[in-house]
């Protein structure tokens, strides 16, 4: 399959930017999904169902990043298989994933079902958004299965160095679900309903098309049954990557749940803009994602080669295009608050003028502090220590952004500006933590055993 590719050779900038491009154009293109729903919602429905969405959102945020979560440690494995070139591991690997991928996805869909309503009742959603927004998330848990599908897949070509492929699904899901999108909540009057079929069927879309691609295109699953013995030991290094990864995400997604829950009480309005700055700050902060899914695939890759100094150089440059990126997202978001915010909700002056302020505060310095933060910690991811980047997140969201958010906005008195601070300045404390790491070096003798590939003489 031409579009893999070692990332073990060849000039680390180079590789590094080539293999994030085409993550940045899928994360761009994934977040249609949501992002298509609040401006379709926003003007057909209004600010009623631009909070519905907005609340209903951080829910469904923490779906997806229990799946992303749970098949990261497809990503890192293929990747360490793939740099020692032991096929065996590999496919076992892939095999293992699906089975944990297809069993997680029934259990997140019932607990989903489950919980949805409580938790929108404890986060204080507006009464007269809350039908709506019950509404969206009960269509969105059933689409659970097609989302762990998708980023299993996904984690396994990335992987193998294949970062292209998952564009070309991300795109055709898009176009899907923007057609959707116009005629579910437009003609056919659905309203957010309308908006949460369209991005389930659109998730089916592009898990389709991953898992067709994935078995047509890669020889990972042609390998001899041999392996198969080794399927436990399989199993728990998936899960000894994948779990803190999925509570890494977790964590932070819930912590910008109870942030939603405690905006919601200064009304409509703050929830609103609240919804649609994190969306556009979601969108500055792709060009980072995407460069640090490249940083754990190439360290994983180069990690299961041996090559030490490659890693190291990986995480400096990766860490210098981090900053970069993010430092051009960013002025082109200060630069353009008012009209990215109005094109969420046009008419309301007092959304736009709250929109403006979480920018404002929310996607400056920080958002520099948080590249750094990020790429920090998914080197460690790459090198096997995901419970650094999950340490990381639990000092990120809960020993800074919601006791200082909590503190500045209802001790003090601030209101919701005092939230927007205690978000901006959470990231400090855990980029420090995740430079020290790296700097101390401690990961290298953590150095993962390839006993396949030793037998086979490969080191």
């Amino acid at each position: 399959m031409k579009e893999i590719k070692t990332l073990t050779t060849g000039s680390v900038s180079r590789n590094l930017f080539c293999f994030a491009l085409p993550l940045l154009l899928a994360n761009l293109l994934q977040s249609f999904y949501s992002v298509v729903d609040m401006v379709v919602v926003g003007n057909l429905v209004g600010e009623t169902g631009l909070a519905a969405i907005s609340n209903a959102s951080s829910i469904s945020f923490i779906i997806n990043s229990i799946c992303i979560g749970v098949t990261m440690g497809g990503t890192v494995l293929t990747a360490r298989y793939q740099g020692a070139n032991d096929r065996q591991a590999r496919g076992e690997t892939v095999r293992t994933l699906f089975k944990i991928s297809l069993w997680a996805s029934f259990a997140v869909t019932a607990a989903a079902l489950a919980v949805y309503r409580p938790v929108l009742q404890a986060m204080n959603v507006p009464a007269e958004a809350m039908e709506d927004a019950c509404g969206y998330m009960r269509v969105i848990s059933f689409g659970t299965v097609f989302v762990f599908g998708y980023n299993a897949a996904c984690s396994v070509l990335k992987g193998l160095g294949d970062s292209r492929s998952p564009l070309g699904f991300v795109a055709a899901a898009a176009a899907v679900n923007i057609v959707l999108d116009l005629a579910l909540v437009g003609p056919f009057h659905m309203g957010t309903v309308g908006a949460a079929y369209a991005t389930v069927f659109s998730q089916a879309v592009s898990c389709f098309l991953a898992l067709l691609h994935l078995k047509r295109k890669t020889a990972v699953f042609d390998v001899s049954i041999q392996g198969r013995r080794e399927g436990s030991g399989c199993l728990k290094e998936l899960l000894r990557i994948g779990l803190p990864t999925a509570i890494q995400m977790v964590v932070v997604n819930l912590s910008y749940l109870l942030v939603t829950g405690m905006l919601n009480q200064f009304g409509v309005a703050v929830a609103a803009a609240s919804g649609i700055g994190l969306k556009i700050n979601t969108f500055a902060g792709m060009p980072c994602w995407a460069v640090g899914q490249a940083v754990t695939a190439m360290a994983g890759q180069n990690m299961g080669a041996g090559d030490l100094p490659r890693v190291r150089r990986t995480v400096k440059t990766g860490l210098r295009l981090n900053l970069l990126v993010t430092l051009a997202a960013v002025l082109t978001v200060q630069l353009f608050a008012g009209p990215l915010v109005a094109l969420f909700e046009p008419e309301n002056r007092e959304v736009i003028r709250d929109g403006i302020l979480y920018l404002r505060i929310c996607c400056g310095i920080n958002s520099l502090v948080y590249a750094a933060m990020y790429t920090f910690d998914s080197f460690a991811i790459g090198a096997g220590s995901a419970g650094i980047a999950m340490g990381n997140a639990l000092l990120d969201a809960v020993f800074v952004r919601i006791p200082v958010s909590w503190i500045l906005a209802f001790c003090l008195d601030l209101g919701a500006p005092g939230i927007y601070i205690g978000q901006a300045v959470s990231p400090i404390l855990p980029a420090a933590a995740g430079f020290w790491y790296w700097k101390r070096g401690a990961w290298a003798s953590r150095r993962p055993e390839m006993k396949g590939a030793e037998k086979e003489g490969r080191f």
